[in-house]
């Protein structure tokens, strides 16, 4: 497996391949960079190299992640990593290139796009909607049948009540308790909820 990106998120996805026993991890990134205890960082392969190993992004920001995503192009494999502690229903659906930290769980029915960020001890309930590129932060609660739009953060701490829809490219801010839906590029803050900042889509 490569991680792409020698960061601490990249540092956290070390130790969840690690946990999974992972026989054969390297770590890519387009910086110089020292070491990660062991694991030389090396230089990623020319985008449109066919890449053999799977990869998965070890970059936290969104809109990043994405950025490497569309750069590598077609010719990669992503895998998945996932915490050997974490708890996924067999029922749920975990897209590629998804990163699932220590303590989260997600429960049955629960859709989990791809390049998502899953991080420690949130929870993500039945029949949760999640698109590409979100990262659900620490603690982080969603109940049951909860929509959340492609590369919205949601903020540690935050949570949100049953059936509410939050657009994509959000910011929802740390400790927030979302109770109504929140629109595309929306920064929300607070108990409850309150949309701060609208971004008009560039």
């Amino acid at each position: 497996m490569i991680v792409y990106g020698a960061s601490g998120h990249g540092k956290v996805i070390i130790d969840i391949l690690e946990s999974i026993h992972e026989p054969h991890i390297q770590i890519w990134d387009d910086a110089d960079k020292d070491p990660i205890w062991e694991y030389e960082v090396k230089k990623p392969l020319p985008a449109g190299t066919t890449i053999n190993d799977k990869v998965v992004i070890g970059i936290g920001i969104n809109a990043t992640r994405r950025k490497v995503v569309d750069k590598l192009g077609a010719t990669v494999n992503y895998g998945t990593a996932i915490h050997s502690s974490a708890i996924i229903s067999r029922r749920s659906v975990v897209g590629e290139g998804t990163v699932v930290m220590a303590g989260a769980t997600i429960n049955p029915d629960a859709s989990i796009g791809k390049h998502c960020i899953i991080n420690t001890n949130a929870s993500i309930d039945h029949d949760c909607v999640l698109e590409d590129y979100v990262h659900i932060s620490p603690n982080a609660t969603l109940s049951g049948d909860v929509f959340v739009g492609e590369g919205t953060h949601v903020g540690s701490g935050a949570s949100a009540i049953q059936g509410v829809k939050i657009g994509k490219w959000c910011n929802i801010g740390v400790g927030a308790v979302v109770i109504r839906d929140i629109p595309d590029y929306a920064t929300a803050v607070g108990n409850p909820a309150r949309v701060i900042k609208l971004k008009v889509k560039e």
